[in-house]
């Protein structure tokens, strides 16, 4: 006999799961908004690092364009016609 079976015969309720994430634990920021201070944190680390991200793909593209171009003969830089 399965475990849901048995306890349905001994008049028992359904296994509860004791699987929870954080974000069900964590109140919401505010009633009718579905975001917990969990996941706003989150947000908030996930947008940080994707910032720091964008800073250096911008350094990379300036060297690029300013150093590596020119010096491969890709182009010349308006500045020094």
């Amino acid at each position: 006999m399965g475990e849901a079976k048995r306890r349905k015969s001994l008049g028992l309720p359904p296994k509860k799961n004791n699987i929870q994430s954080k974000s069900d634990e964590s109140p919401r920021l505010f009633e009718w908004l579905p975001f917990t201070f969990n996941q706003r944190d989150s947000l908030i680390k996930l947008s940080i690092k994707a910032s720091w991200y964008g800073i250096a793909g911008l350094i990379i593209l300036w060297v690029v364009v300013r150093f590596v171009g020119p010096a491969a003969g890709w182009w010349t830089p308006a500045d020094s016609l």
